[in-house]
This record gives structure tokens, sequence and C-alpha cells, in this order.
């Protein structure tokens, strides 16, 4: 099965062309002040790191259930 070419999209654009328009969607961007995104990046960390430490306790009494029930453990 053949894809149609859309009208609207260009196949192929120029380096230079596509460059323009990464600065044009650029220019477009709102950035959070410097102190939100200090914040919002500390909270990535801390979520991470307690989301580790939930999965870590989960794999360790899933792997203790499973030595139990399969008597690896005695």
């Amino acid at each position: 099965m053949e894809m149609a070419a859309r009208p609207d999209v260009p196949l192929m654009t120029s380096p230079a062309q596509f460059v323009r328009e990464v600065r044009q969607e650029m220019a477009k961007v709102t950035w959070p002040p410097r102190n939100e995104l200090i914040q919002m990046t500390a909270m990535v960390f801390l979520m991470s790191t307690v989301a580790s430490l939930f999965f870590f306790a989960v794999d360790q009494v899933i792997g203790e259930g499973v030595r139990i029930v399969l008597g690896l453990g005695s």
C-alpha cells in the first residue's frame, strides 16, 4: 500500500530553512523563572529517589516471598 504525500507538508527542507524554523519555534517558548526551574528539578530528583526506594522495597519483599514459597532460604 502506497502512502499519499500530503500537499501541505514539504518532503524535504534545506538545513538553513530547518534552522530558521527551529529558531522561530524556540522564540515562542515560555521559559520558567530560574527559581521555579530549580524547584521543579529538585522535585523530580526527590520523586525519582522516593520511587526507586519504593520499588527496591517491593522487590525485596517479593523476592523474599518467592524464596519462602520455593524453599530456597532454608
